[in-house]
């Protein structure tokens, strides 16, 4: 069996954006195509964020899928780390607010920024 690695934005316990890993296994499809079981999708969305483009730190609203197409995307947290995605990389954000938290930007969420000189366009595919 073959397995996806599946890059997680996540809210901890703490309340705090993290990230961690998780296999995903390719039980569909042929040894020549595997493929994961079917999973639901509630919808998808383009972006294009021009060259310069960064946000503040907030969190996500619905958890979805996050692909970027073209150009670069940074996310940071608020432990001061970040990562980095290129063309044909994922990540699944889930970084939502804790239920009955007030938004505060000194501890939820994370930022995103376009990164180099070519716009970021992704592709959200909700969860």
């Amino acid at each position: 069996m073959t397995r996806f690695t599946k890059v997680v934005l996540y809210t901890g316990t703490d309340g705090r954006a993290a990230f961690r890993e998780e296999s995903v296994d390719l039980t569909e499809g042929s040894p020549a195509a595997r493929l994961s079981p079917l999973m639901p999708s509630g919808g998808y969305q383009l972006r294009r964020s021009p060259v310069g483009f960064r946000s503040e730190f907030h969190c996500t609203g619905s958890p979805q899928w996050l692909f970027v197409l073209s150009g670069q995307m940074e996310i940071g947290l608020q432990d001061g780390s970040s990562r980095l995605f290129g063309p044909g990389e994922h990540f699944y954000s889930a970084d939502t607010l804790p239920e009955g938290a007030s938004f505060d930007p000194a501890v939820h969420g994370h930022w995103s920024r376009q990164v180099g000189d070519e716009p970021l366009v992704t592709l959200f595919v909700r969860g």
